[in-house]
């Protein structure tokens, strides 16, 4: 008589637990995931004392215009970077495009080190917004994908807190290399021992999370008041596209908000430090400034984020988008290092504010099957304010100055943050923020 053979469970079942919601039950990955996107930012963080200065001093480059080159190249590349980064992982899966984000990072470093001409410069940004694309959208997702609804708040702000606390981190400790050893290669040595630590934690350590959305895709639930009805599972990348871009109320809006902040983002990267260079002030103190604004960024989002799961999205991105337009009036008006330090803080408060909140948002409307394009389609427009505001405002300093260049940012984030006001409903899910909107407003947008 025969026995049957006893069911048996494949190695890789026995090492993959079913996959869990919540940002408790997946604190280890969640950390390690927080860790590697700091390092993502401290990629960008190496640029932003030193890049401005060697296009100056190096480069001998006069003209705004071509100067904040750079900040074009690196925008574009990254807002397309950022809308493939999310139809691939939700093809292939998150950690492949991680991975492929750092190893495209790599080289970066070594280009900037060894750049003969601005032209290399410009192509190693093309490469680093490529790589930024891929590794901080992707760690986007997989925070989003860990924590389920509840949490996403919190989460966005970690993470985003993680990346741009490295941003300040990083371009205050190059600065102070840039004044005691030059320009170059020390402050870019750090770039290249963070490329290679991230490229070893994401091939080794990280875990794929796809699987945590498309368990929560199985228990989705539609909201009470039917406004996401319209929005289910089936859509197609074309419509996924439109629905963030221009018709779904709250993705547009925020949409058009993150676009607004990255282009005043891309004017405080490109034009700043060489407004604070011609005081006279040294690159040390130059270095302190370039990193104040994203440190209060960074460091706000672990408090805003947190908030904007207590309170809700959309008010908070519309004062996030005031303080921001105040922040940029006094760079504009101000003259002296504790003005600026004072516009510092202002502009990194209002972005911290703003920057996990509209991710939140992104992820409170957008369907889990569809999430990770949405963010991608999102993440597209916000980093394309990188190009448009270099050279919105390298147009607007060569013609009329920097200062004008500045003012005219600042009326345009205010401005922003009022489209908001007027269009955005509240996302946040919850019976008090449900019932805050009007049943038959879902049916405004087909």
């Amino acid at each position: 008589m025969n026995n049957p053979r006893p069911a048996t469970t494949s190695p890789r079942a026995r090492t993959s637990p079913a996959p869990r919601l919540g940002l408790r039950q997946n604190a280890a990955q969640f950390t390690l995931l927080v860790v590697v996107n700091a390092l993502v930012g401290g990629m960008l963080g190496q640029e932003r004392t030193v890049v401005p200065l060697l296009g100056e001093r190096e480069f001998g480059l006069r003209a705004y215009t071509a100067g904040l080159t750079f900040i074009v190249a690196f925008g574009l590349s990254k807002a397309v970077a950022n809308y493939l980064a999310g139809t691939l992982s939700d093809r292939y899966g998150r950690k492949p495009v991680l991975v492929a984000g750092w190893l495209v990072a790599v080289p970066v470093p070594l280009l900037l080190i060894w750049a003969p001409s601005w032209a290399w410069v410009v192509a190693a940004n093309v490469l680093l917004g490529v790589s930024q694309g891929l590794t901080w959208s992707t760690t986007v997702v997989m925070k989003i994908d860990l924590v389920g609804a509840q949490r996403r708040g919190l989460a966005m702000g970690l993470n985003e807190a993680a990346g741009y606390a490295a941003v300040a981190a990083t371009a205050m400790v190059t600065g102070l290399l840039a004044q005691s050893y030059g320009l170059r290669p020390a402050p870019f040595l750090l770039g290249l021992a963070f490329a290679a630590l991230g490229l070893a934690l994401s091939s080794l350590a990280v875990r794929e999370t796809r699987e945590h959305a498309r368990l929560e895709a199985k228990g989705h639930v539609a909201r009470a008041d039917g406004r996401h009805d319209h929005l289910h599972e089936e859509l197609t990348s074309g419509q996924v596209f439109a629905q963030t871009s221009f018709r779904e109320p709250a993705l547009s809006s925020a949409s058009q908000a993150g676009l607004v902040n990255n282009l005043n983002d891309g004017l405080a990267w490109g034009l700043f430090p060489v407004l604070f260079a011609a005081t006279g002030m040294s690159v040390a103190r130059i270095g302190v400034l370039a990193a104040l604004y994203p440190a209060v960024w960074g460091l706000g989002q672990l408090v805003t984020g947190a908030l904007s799961d207590r309170w809700g999205r959309k008010w908070l991105i519309v004062a996030g988008m005031l303080v921001q337009a105040v922040g940029l009036g006094l760079v504009a008006a101000g003259d002296t290092f504790g003005a600026w330090a004072v516009a510092a803080v202002l502009l990194g408060a209002g972005t911290a504010m703003v920057y996990p909140t509209l991710l939140a948002s992104i992820g409170d409307v957008a369907h889990p099957a569809w999430r990770a394009r949405s963010v991608g389609v999102y993440r597209l427009w916000r980093d394309g304010g990188f190009a448009v505001g270099a050279l919105l405002s390298g147009v607007l300093a060569d013609l009329y100055g920097v200062r004008t260049a500045i003012w005219a940012v600042a009326a345009l984030t205010a401005a922003s943050g009022l489209v908001v006001a007027v269009r955005m409903y509240e996302t946040l899910r919850g019976p008090a923020h449900d019932q805050s909107e009007p049943a038959a407003a879902a049916n405004t947008v087909r």
